[in-house]
């Protein structure tokens, strides 16, 4: 799932270096010490988790369905959808007992994972730091791939309109939107892009109400439908899934930010709630752009849109609301390499360009996923490569480790979770490493 708010998420606010205490810390409840000057209500934060479902994750669902199959696909989505739930039921509750044990009301996913595993078996503590910093590169090459996604995403949506007046190669559109992408990456902080992403947001509501219209009113295809897909590219579909519903940073800055964060995980709080519609409007989208263009699915459901001037004007929409995003996205990164390694290592070394060494990691990034871009112009399997890659381990794995560090002594509970989240780690891992090679694999075929 894309969303604007990831790039709030991985560095929402920074705890103190607070060593572990033993115990639970029962008498320290997080919740009441978080200082909250613009706290949203459960109604606000229900409707930003479902704005922040609607991007390029759920314009792949068709294709996605194409490769897993009709049946296939809506049995499997539900279930993904499922468990993809409970991972972020698990990260929201194994970050709060995190914050309880160091008594303090917020930290971060990397954070967390330090605080999980110095509670776990002793052999695990070693492993505090580098995990840390894993969790830190699967966010940054994660968002960096988001971003990547965006800038294929623009180009094809631009060339599908220009085409039928003047055709250029994909690479030269990039090309074109770079010099924009990089003065928009820019901007300093989150309070300035949040004018655009409120736009991006009202663009990509309407865009969508047209495209169902599209599917709904549209000419279907004569194409027999594939009901049950392939073992051989169901891979390609589960990563696209968890690409498109897996909302790590977005569901913990969320709830982070509630007046009432007790109302988030209960059995029908605003995750469920939230989760439900959202995985009910991809299967919605998917099963539809399937039935509406079979096998011949692009990688967004825009590029399957018939010619006329309402088309053109969804892609245009989409173009220019993913265009803004991408800013929101490449904060993420910027941030985490710049206050969780490259400042530091500057203001210890008494750099007197701060700023200028600031600014030019921010364009190194944008340059670096513009290059990545252009060699690999491939957009559903970007999406099927970095969510197979980096959701399996941050949305599925790293949950379920965290969930049986803290669990560690609780000799009564410890046995069933282990098993369960031991279940888990293996689903991550085969997800990870099947989605990954199979994305990669393609990709490699698709220049043959």
């Amino acid at each position: 799932m894309e969303q604007e708010s990831k790039s709030e998420t991985v560095r929402l606010q920074s705890a103190q270096d607070t060593p572990p205490v033993n115990g639970e810390n029962e008498d320290y409840d997080p919740h009441k010490h978080r200082q909250l000057p613009t706290a949203t209500n459960n109604l606000e934060t229900l409707v930003h988790l479902l704005k922040c479902s609607l991007g390029t994750g759920i314009l792949a669902m068709p294709q996605a369905f194409a490769r897993a199959g009709l049946v296939i696909g809506v049995l499997a989505t539900v279930i993904v959808g499922a468990i993809v739930t409970h991972c972020l039921h698990m990260l929201v509750r194994a970050q709060y007992d995190a914050c309880r044990r160091v008594r303090t009301p917020l930290l971060t996913y990397p954070e967390a994972m330090k605080v999980a595993l110095a509670a776990g078996p002793t052999s695990l503590g070693r492993l505090t730091r580098p995990a840390a910093v894993a969790v830190d590169i699967f966010l940054v090459v994660y968002q960096l791939g988001i971003c990547c996604v965006y800038i294929v995403f623009i180009a094809d949506n631009i060339k599908k309109v220009v085409d039928p007046h003047y055709v250029m190669s994909i690479e030269v559109h990039m090309a074109i939107i770079l010099v924009p992408l990089i003065a928009f990456n820019l901007i300093p902080n989150l309070k300035l892009l949040a004018p655009f992403s409120a736009l991006a947001n009202v663009l990509t509501l309407i865009g969508l109400g047209i495209i169902v219209y599209y599917l709904v009113s549209g000419e279907r295809t004569s194409e027999p439908l594939d009901l049950w897909g392939s073992a051989a590219t169901f891979p390609l579909f589960f990563g696209t899934v968890l690409f498109a519903l897996t909302a790590v940073g977005v569901v913990v800055a969320l709830e982070n930010n509630m007046k009432t964060p007790k109302s988030f995980g209960g059995p029908c709080g605003v995750l469920n709630v939230g989760m439900t519609i959202i995985v009910l409007l991809y299967v919605l989208v998917g099963a539809l752009g399937y039935v509406f263009c079979a096998s011949k699915c692009s990688d967004s459901i825009t590029l399957d849109l018939p010619q006329g001037p309402l088309a053109s004007s969804v892609i245009i929409m989409f173009a220019v609301a993913i265009f803004i995003s991408y800013g929101l996205h490449c904060y993420v990164p910027v941030e985490v390499v710049w206050k969780g390694y490259l400042l530091p290592r500057l203001e210890a070394g008494g750099s007197q360009r701060i700023t200028m060494w600031e600014y030019a990691l921010r364009i190194a990034l944008c340059l670096l996923t513009f290059i990545l871009a252009v060699a690999v112009p491939r957009l559903g399997l970007f999406i099927s490569l970095f969510g197979a890659l980096c959701l399996s381990a941050l949305g599925v794995c790293f949950p379920a480790v965290m969930e049986a560090c803290l669990a560690y002594g609780r000799r009564e509970k410890a046995r069933l979770l282990l098993l369960k989240d031991a279940f888990l780690v293996i689903v991550g891992l085969i997800g990870l490493v099947a989605g990954t090679y199979t994305a990669l694999l393609a990709i490699v075929r698709s220049f043959g």
